[in-house]
């Protein structure tokens, strides 16, 4: 009779620490680091708040995961040093996904994939996006990007000027301290709606390196995170497959920007 009671208690308290674990599991808390200067995809909103199409995306992820997801606003050049250090547990902030990264960090499946492009001011004699059009000229760009990287490359007789931030080359190219600038073609294509961008004129859409631009825009954890990567990859996969990805889509843009 002892016996049982001991046997029925055990049980009981296994049970017990079983449906703990599971609802710690759904209760898990994920920082996500961003750089929120590169609207549309993470901004600061009116009240503070950090806004945009990827912390939208991010939102529904941890729905799905049924996680407490939080913020945090960090600079781009500190933004991977930040997640090794673990002042937060993933970033999502438009970062490509590219071979030299993938040394320092780990990425999830794609979460968008657009190409760069490039603006210049609209009174502005140079009529193509192409090296020897662009030769001499000072192209600005943010610092440690793809975009940055790509100009590098493809552009060496320009003069690329690197920048912190995006508002900072917007300002430089409003004001005519610069001759073109490159980023990603919806950040560019947005700006140009606004008051600010009323300076300026898409040039074109330049041509994916893949090497360069690689495979897309994914969300970074830790080198060694499998567990929180593969719960994001099923997470991503649900929010496609559930059609809430396109409703976040369809609140920012009237394309797909998931990419082929």
């Amino acid at each position: 009779m002892l016996i049982s009671k001991r046997l029925a208690m055990a049980a009981s308290a296994a049970l017990f620490t079983l449906m703990a674990g599971s609802a710690m599991a759904e209760g898990e808390k994920i920082v996500f680091g961003t750089d929120a200067t590169y609207p549309p995809f993470e901004s600061a909103g009116s009240g503070g708040e950090i806004v945009g199409f990827d912390i939208d995306v991010a939102k529904a992820l941890c729905a799905e995961m049924k996680a407490e997801c939080t913020f945090v606003n960090q600079d781009w050049d500190g933004i991977i040093p930040g997640l090794i250090a673990k002042k937060f547990d993933a970033i999502v902030s438009s970062m490509s996904i590219t071979e030299e990264r993938l040394q320092k960090v780990d990425f999830t499946d794609k979460v968008y994939n657009t190409p760069p492009a490039i603006v210049v001011p609209k009174d502005s004699a140079i009529t193509e996006a192409t090296e020897a059009a662009l030769a001499g000229k000072t192209i600005g760009a943010q610092s440690s990007t793809t975009h940055s990287n790509y100009a590098e490359a493809h552009m060496k007789d320009a003069e690329l000027k690197l920048y912190p931030t995006a508002d900072e080359y917007k300002l430089d190219i409003a004001s005519g301290r610069i001759d073109a600038a490159i980023d990603d073609v919806v950040v560019l294509s947005e700006w140009l709606k606004t008051a600010d961008g009323a300076c300026c004129k898409l040039l074109a859409t330049l041509p994916v390196d893949p090497v360069i631009n690689g495979a897309g825009a994914g969300i970074a954890v830790r080198k060694g995170d499998n567990a929180l990567r593969e719960k994001l990859n099923a997470a991503i996969k649900a929010v496609r497959a559930s059609g809430e990805y396109k409703k976040i889509n369809d609140k920012y843009f009237d394309f797909d920007v998931y990419g082929g």
